[in-house]
């Protein structure tokens, strides 16, 4: 009895005072992460990018390139911009998060150009975030320098190929960190009279040209296409329907950035198709981009015909667009951007004669 009262004793002076209980815990959760705590670490990694991004607008080097951005404040369930000739209007809709990110650069300084941007993100926020970011920013980048040496850029090789690094980028984080997240990528590049549009995804440009005509500026990336479905079978995927065709069951785009768990075998793809149009001969009125929001509910010809009579609205008939598309029962995140061309040649003109 007395041995007993004497371990008790000492087991309360020793290891049941609050110093070595302490102790203890530190080392039962210093032990737990060292050698089960992955998804801590992972977790801390992610807040680590996630908090860089959002506080200093870049991660991994990302260049800064001045004040010409015009970004979305991204705490709102909507997001509206006008920026001289632009027009955007996004909404959360009837999703739980908002996922949609847009992005615009008018008349980028010495270059000519003017950047328009639309990322459909799924998954998860980040990609499309990660994406918006970057790829606007290293696109201008190259603009600038092109411009500062008088270099000629080719702008459809250009694009592929910022789109394509942003896309390694991004796979090496989300691998880093268990990010599952991916995005679509549509951007548009004004340069001169000449307009170049890649499209990675199912968001969707089109063109009302000069005679009223509805000119397509993208094609849709999707699983049960031709050239997609051969693809995919011969990097030994599949396609299923569940409501929609599905890229192994689980993407409802067969082409995107990000994704990393379906581009471990060339499933999903980042490649860009890129069509470029020369403005003088198509002399378009405006450009419509949006995500797939929009064209779950509205054909091509519609959305040109809505849009016709709304220019004179002041976001160019987008917000009109983009409730119209809600009321029709889009399930979507919806974010839809009008380009106002009609007054082009005269800004052309009055900037030229500015610079004389």
């Amino acid at each position: 009895m007395t041995l007993l009262a004497g371990i008790s004793r000492s087991l309360r002076k020793y290891l049941l005072n609050t110093e070595s209980i302490m102790l203890i815990c530190f080392c039962v959760v210093v032990y737990y992460y060292i050698f089960h705590g992955t998804a801590f670490w992972t977790f801390l990694e992610r807040l680590r990018i996630k908090l860089e991004l959002k506080v200093t607008g870049r991660y991994d080097r990302i260049p800064v390139t001045g004040d010409k951005e015009i970004t979305s404040e991204r705490s709102k369930a909507s997001w509206e911009l006008r920026k001289d000739n632009v027009g955007v209007y996004a909404i959360q809709g009837r999703r739980p998060y908002m996922e949609d990110r847009f992005n615009v650069v008018t008349d980028l300084e010495r270059t000519k150009a003017s950047i328009y941007g639309i990322f459909d993100g799924h998954g998860g926020e980040f990609a499309a975030d990660f994406t918006e970011k970057t790829l606007f920013k290293t696109v201008m980048v190259r603009l600038l320098k092109s411009a500062l040496v008088e270099e000629k850029l080719n702008m459809s090789q250009m694009l592929s190929e910022e789109i394509l690094t942003v896309d390694d980028q991004l796979l090496s984080i989300e691998r880093a960190t268990g990010e599952l997240s991916g995005t679509t990528a549509l951007v548009a590049l004004l340069h001169d009279d000449m307009l170049t549009v890649a499209n990675v995804g199912d968001s969707r440009g089109v063109m009302c040209a000069k005679d009223g005509n509805t000119v397509p500026l993208s094609f849709d990336h999707k699983p049960q296409n031709s050239k997609e479905r051969k693809r995919i079978k011969k990097a030994g995927g599949f396609i299923s329907f569940s409501g929609v065709w599905r890229v192994a069951g689980i993407l409802a785009t067969s082409r995107a950035l990000g994704d990393f768990s379906l581009k471990e075998r060339n499933l999903v793809i980042a490649e860009p198709d890129i069509l470029t149009f020369d403005l003088k001969e198509a002399d378009p009125s405006f450009l419509i981009l949006a995500t797939d929001g929009l064209w779950d509910t509205f054909s091509n010809d519609e959305a040109v015909a809505f849009i016709k009579d709304r220019l004179d609205e002041p976001h160019y008939g987008a917000k009109s667009l983009v409730l119209q598309a809600y009321y029709r029962g889009s399930l979507d995140n919806i974010t839809v951007m009008v380009v106002n061309l009609r007054n082009r040649t005269a800004v052309k003109v009055q900037r030229k004669g500015s610079l004389a």
